[in-house]
């Protein structure tokens, strides 16, 4: 059974991310503005090289496809102008990998256990991180 993007979005997920671990509510760092550093052009456009990257090196192991639409496979370089330029659903499998082009980390829906450490591995050759939202913990 194919889940829809829809369904997808309701499952548990996890982050990819340039920090190890969720920030406390009540953590005492500066957060917003170690966030707003990032968010500047300069460095996010290194961040969103290394979830490329990620994309990139995981469709050497998996079929990946562009939203729900039956696209004709991407090559790589359209790969990296979608992720550049728009908010994106990568389907992997029965999950979803959701880009957006002004964010500093990817949203993974409904990994199985060899997919997730497979991301997990390809994270950690970007220098990214990969955690689940204490919310989102079973």
């Amino acid at each position: 059974m194919t889940m829809t993007i829809d369904e997808l979005l309701q499952t548990p997920y996890w982050i990819v991310d340039i920090l190890p671990k969720q920030v406390p509510m009540e953590s005492f760092g500066q957060y917003f503005a170690v966030k707003d550093y990032f968010l500047t052009k300069g460095q996010l456009l290194k961040i969103k090289q290394k979830h490329i990257n990620l994309i990139l090196k995981l469709n050497c192991y998996e079929d990946i496809r562009v939203d729900e639409e039956s696209l004709p496979k991407l090559k790589p370089d359209q790969i990296a102008a979608e992720m550049r330029s728009r908010y994106l659903c990568i389907l992997v499998r029965e999950s979803l990998i959701v880009s957006e082009p002004d964010d500093t980390y990817l949203t993974v829906y409904n990994p199985d256990e060899n997919l997730l450490e497979l991301i997990k591995t390809l994270a950690a050759s970007e220098g990214l991180f990969v955690w689940q939202p204490e919310s989102d913990k079973e």
